[in-house]
């Protein structure tokens, strides 16, 4: 066999292996695309959820600030608890989860405990929120 004839032969072959090769992608890709969809979903919602609990901690951070400084700014308290019910609501709206699910429930009972404190002009115990919040914040990230 001379080099010319291999020269001529390799060409049929070549093609024959990049369109088997190409079609093995395609199909690989095909199975995979759907997973990595699935997977982006599920990472979407794990980062919204690590964002809101990130938020529901702040608001938290800024419902204690207030209820100290209730004196000098009264509509403070209000508007804290206002923005931990809209993390609740968002964190609600977007939970498959069990867990999540419970933990916002948990967290709920005590901003509702909170309102009650504060519109019957009482000094409210923060303590079980913020155990509440880090439950919700233990969910999201763990």
């Amino acid at each position: 066999m001379s080099p010319h004839t291999l020269l001529e032969d390799s060409p049929m072959q070549h093609p024959l292996s990049i369109n088997r090769t190409t079609a093995l992608a395609v199909a690989a890709l095909a199975l995979v695309l759907p997973l990595s969809a699935v997977s982006c979903s599920a990472a979407e919602k794990a980062l919204s959820c690590a964002n809101t609990a990130v938020q529901i901690s702040s608001h938290v951070a800024q419902l204690g600030e207030a209820i100290n400084n209730v004196d000098e700014d009264p509509a403070a308290t209000g508007q804290a608890l206002q923005d931990l019910k809209g993390d609740l609501d968002k964190l609600g709206r977007n939970s498959g989860d069990a867990d999540l699910s419970q933990a916002v429930t948990d967290l709920q009972t005590q901003v509702d405990n909170v309102q009650k404190a504060v519109d019957g002009n009482q000094t409210p115990d923060l303590g079980p929120l913020v155990s509440a919040a880090g439950r919700v914040s233990k969910v999201c990230t763990g």
